[in-house]
């Protein structure tokens, strides 16, 4: 009964998006609208509306963003979480700044140094812009996964014979699953409703669906804006089911039992 009433107060606010995005129209007093349409979703896939070309570049803006925080968060984890060095705290610290502090604190600078690079208004300057927020994420969480890993699994392995890139693939990644897994869904997540960043750096050239989404809001068609809410909600919540599923099978062949 709980989980029940969790699912209700989490997807209610999705229901009037919903209703709107098949309504013709919904007045006051209206319960439910009189007449309904797929004016609104016909309108989302037409080339005027540019949703498909924000879900595209947002998609994979998302992606090139998570997988690049992963490169830099997991080695950066791994010296965190298992070494032991003067400043560590420091630096924990210092990996929290980006999340702390507002993004207009530092945005005009990296905007000042992306616009020398030429970078400023590119679809490379937007990721890398994105991987402020992400990297730190990443990094925090693949550190509280590594401080908890037994480093001896691969000091076993390498004994019996394994190389760097064996030790690589079947010992550390497949105990560290889980935990690139969370930090990967934190990262596409962060990058997927990135607004402001995008809305800076992109220049209005970079067209993501959060963008698509400001822009129709300016509009007033709450039919078209309903659509495109639910239309960004999706790859987000897939990518969450798909998270949870592969934790799901991680748990149940023991690998969260390793770490």
């Amino acid at each position: 009964m709980l989980i029940v009433l969790v699912i209700v107060v989490l997807f209610l606010p999705f229901l009037p998006l919903v209703i709107w995005s098949f309504a013709q129209g919904w007045f006051f007093p209206q319960l439910i609208p009189d007449q309904w349409t797929l004016q609104h979703w016909s309108q989302l896939v037409s080339p005027a509306s540019r949703v498909i070309e924000g879900l595209l570049q947002s998609l994979a803006i998302a992606l090139i963003t998570t997988i690049l925080s992963l490169l830099v968060g997991l080695p950066a984890g791994r010296a965190i979480g298992v070494m032991e060095f003067p400043g560590k705290e420091a630096l924990k610290l210092f990996l929290l700044t980006p999340i702390i502090v507002s993004p207009l604190a530092t945005l005009m600078g990296i905007q000042f140094v992306l616009i020398r690079l030429g970078l400023n208004g590119t679809l490379l300057g937007v990721i890398l812009v994105h991987l402020m927020p992400t990297i730190p994420y990443m990094t925090l969480v693949l550190t509280s996964v590594f401080a908890n890993y037994d480093i001896r699994y691969e000091t076993q392995a390498r004994s019996l014979g394994a190389s760097p890139v064996q030790v690589l693939s079947q010992v550390t990644l497949p105990l560290i699953a889980p935990g690139i897994v969370v930090g990967a869904l934190f990262a596409f997540l962060i990058s997927w409703n990135e607004f402001l960043l995008t809305f800076f750096v992109g220049a209005g050239r970079v067209f993501t669906l959060p963008m698509v989404l400001f822009t129709l809001l300016q509009g007033g068609n709450n039919g078209l804006v309903a659509a495109v809410a639910i239309t960004s909600v999706v790859p987000g919540l897939l990518f969450l089911l798909l998270a949870s599923k592969a934790l799901e099978n991680d748990t149940a062949l023991g690998g969260l039992g390793n770490v």
